[in-house]
């Protein structure tokens, strides 16, 4: 990057101004990674201090059946494939339920398209859920999902997003966001919702009040300027609505593992390969000194490994998701080691071996508790400290 640039962009970021599309794809393209570090560590202490939050959560994934074929997913299955499932309601609730003695927060629940699944199952799953774990907040259905509702009931998202917030939905989730660039979308994604209808379904949401994350998936076929694209879309809807709590860059996968029928279903890795570590925490710093409105930035820990959502809190990550559990859409594709769960005492050191402050939250990013400061280097020094793959 030219040095005048470069001290331009810094002097930006500095004084607390907006950066624009041409200033992001000049972040990309810059090979400074600890500048870049510097520069979105900065922003997140001025936004979050020291302070990492993480919640006690529990991923449920209803079903894999999927109408979709999404060039890049793993997950989906069709109807009568060999491993292909949908969960009765009463399967649902035992499974939130095994999480119960965690002091459990939170359900993450996102599902395929399934093509003859009525749309009443989706708020009576969440009715007996709520009923069966009244404290957990549950954080259920992508935009994706919604738009998918209104055709198989024939009702409008309004009533639809009305119909499972009277049965306890307290927000969407952030997926089907993908690139939304059509220049790419175009290749990787096979339903029918889009950045118009995306934006149009959590717009809704956050008119009657919900706080929603937003995604991004990188690391397959897009380019810098999409990522750069992509957030400034995010970003002029936050403008607009101020909903959105948390942004969360989400690593594209390989199907590296391959599922019960022998089949590899996603049919854009011969032609890609995945974000490096490197490229990873380029896009959580650039798409913090760029998302200057939202409060959040996550590390999903499951896409990115431990050890680079460590290094994640040190270029704008202030968010390390939760204890998960069963993150199916990942674990149906890689094998590189990330754990099926990390209990809240793992979060806990995982956060503390890092050098920052663990803050427990909710769903709406409301303190539940605040922990002690991280040890000193000194401390953690004095005895054998736990490697983190």
């Amino acid at each position: 990057m030219d040095a005048g640039l470069k001290r331009e962009l810094e002097a930006k970021v500095y004084a607390g101004e907006r950066l624009t599309r041409e200033d992001g794809i000049a972040l990309y393209d810059s090979d400074d990674l600890a500048w870049l570090g510097r520069l979105a560590h900065h922003r997140r202490t001025e936004l979050n201090g020291d302070r990492v939050m993480f919640n006690v959560n529990r991923h449920l994934n209803l079903t894999n059946v999927c109408s979709a074929s999404c060039a890049y997913c793993s997950f989906q299955r069709k109807p009568g494939e060999k491993d292909a499932y949908t969960m009765r309601i009463d399967e649902a609730v035992r499974k939130a339920k095994e999480m119960e003695d965690e002091q459990l927060t939170e359900l993450h629940i996102v599902n395929g398209l399934h093509p003859t699944l009525p749309w009443r199952y989706y708020p009576k799953v969440l009715r007996e859920l709520k009923a069966a774990l009244p404290n957990v907040k549950l954080k259920a259905f992508t935009a994706t999902e919604v738009q998918w509702f209104e055709k198989i009931s024939g009702l409008p998202a309004d009533a639809i997003l009305d119909e499972l917030m009277d049965a306890g939905l307290e927000s969407l989730t952030g997926g089907g966001a993908e690139i939304f660039d059509w220049e790419v979308r175009q290749h990787i994604v096979d339903h029918a919702c889009h950045w118009e209808d995306w934006s149009r379904i959590h717009r809704l949401a956050h008119s009657k009040g919900m706080k929603t994350p937003s995604t991004m998936l990188y690391g397959h076929i897009e380019e810098p300027r999409h990522r750069v694209d992509h957030v400034l879309r995010l970003r002029e809807l936050q403008d607009e609505t101020g909903g959105f709590m948390v942004f969360i860059p989400l690593r594209y996968q390989h199907d590296f593992v391959d599922s019960a029928d022998g089949k590899i279903r996603n049919r854009i890795q011969a032609r890609t390969t995945m974000a490096s570590p490197a490229e990873s925490l380029k896009t959580f710093a650039v798409s913090r000194l760029l998302f200057d409105n939202v409060p959040h930035m996550k590390c999903f820990w499951v896409m990115h490994g431990l050890s680079v959502a460590q290094l994640s809190l040190n270029f704008g990550v202030d968010d390390l998701d939760g204890s998960v559990v069963e993150y199916k859409i990942t674990h149906d594709a890689d094998a590189y080691g990330t754990p099926n769960t990390m209990h809240r005492d793992d979060l806990l050191h995982l956060i503390w071996d890092a050098g920052f402050r663990p803050v427990e939250r909710n769903t709406r990013y409301e303190v539940v508790k605040e922990y002690d400061p991280a040890p000193s280097l000194a401390e953690r020094r004095a005895e054998p400290q736990q490697v983190w793959a």
